[in-house]
């Protein structure tokens, strides 16, 4: 599949778009493709999304068109970014972490948003349930127990350790919610979790001698998209102060994680594609039932296993869909 251009919106000026683009624009629905990561890292779930719209009968460009936005890991950009995106007529925001459909709800609450990865939305207060969300957001999302499970590994792993780290993007509105759901995990595992919060890539050196000063003696990852931007600097330094890790992507892996566990984003992506077909067929947001993702996959990195000296219990093994050797 040819690779497509992101188009970023910088400030208040929106790239130009073709004359062709231009000329049928009132023909066809427009939506709004929205990432809070780099382009890079959000590309296969991209064309995913754009396979499952392919499979609904939409082709971009002749029957739909599609706006993107790449907030490079500026949380502060998401707000520009949909508002652009609306005033070039997007009808439907879709986007894929907690911290931008707060973003985007805020600066257009009035415009459909469909989730392919954020925080619980009734946990969020976005939705009265999930079976009938009765507002603007709908879409797949991750549950709180799922946040939980990087560490009931760490455990299997180290069973004698007392202390985990949780490394956060401190943009995150849904740390609070997240933060009970792994307190809850430690009080019933026997563990205790620092919580360390970064904002910016530059402060990741800084976050790790925080937690070797705390005594952390395995790391989880959350899931966003601003860390998972930096998986490649996230992995080295955790080889670097030889602290087990757990992931959220194969891309971590590929830069020396240990492990990684993580829903199948991709298939997530291609389903929202089906809640946007129903929102532009004249379905509410509200009355479409959010989901859950359902496909989970764990690997596990033996050679870095053997580059840190750790032997990987063979229940892990086991249960690991791929094993890089």
């Amino acid at each position: 599949m040819r690779r497509r251009e992101f188009i970023t919106f910088l400030g208040g000026a929106a790239a130009a778009w073709s004359s062709r683009a231009q000329a049928q624009q009132p023909a066809m629905p427009v939506i709004g493709l929205l990432w809070l990561g780099t382009e890079r890292s959000v590309q296969p779930n991209v064309e995913a999304f754009r396979s499952g719209l392919a499979a609904l009968g939409y082709k971009e460009g002749e029957n739909i068109r599609i706006l993107y936005g790449v907030a490079n890991g500026n949380v502060e950009r998401l707000s520009a970014l949909a508002s652009e995106q609306v005033s070039h007529g997007a009808k439907i925001i879709v986007t894929a972490s907690t911290t931008a459909i707060r973003a985007v709800h805020n600066a257009a609450p009035n415009v459909p948003i469909v989730s392919w990865g954020a925080a619980d939305p009734v946990m969020m207060g976005w939705a009265q349930s999930l079976a009938r969300p009765g507002g603007m957001i709908t879409g797949l999302f991750l549950v709180a127990s799922t946040v939980a499970k990087p560490f009931e590994l760490l455990k299997e792993l180290r069973p004698k350790a007392n202390t985990f780290g949780y490394l956060m993007n401190a943009s995150n509105p849904g740390n609070p919610h997240f933060k009970k759901a792994v307190d809850d995990a430690g009080r019933t595992l026997g563990f205790k979790v620092e919580f360390i919060e970064v904002k910016h890539q530059s402060e990741l050196a800084d976050a790790f001698g925080r937690m070797e000063s705390l005594g952390v003696e395995g790391l989880a990852i959350i899931p966003d998209p601003l860390l998972g931007a930096n998986f490649t600097a996230i992995a080295e330094l955790a080889r670097l102060h030889k602290v087990p890790s757990v992931g959220d992507n194969p891309g971590f892996l590929d830069a020396g994680g240990l492990l990684a566990f993580w829903s199948n984003y991709q298939a997530m992506a291609k389903r929202t594609a089906w809640f946007v077909d129903q929102i532009l067929k004249g379905t509410a947001p509200g009355e479409l039932a959010a989901e859950q993702p359902t496909e989970y996959k764990l690997v596990v990195n033996l050679k870095t296993a053997k580059e840190l000296g750790i032997t990987i219990p063979a229940t892990i093994l086991a249960r690991a869909d791929d094993v890089i050797e």
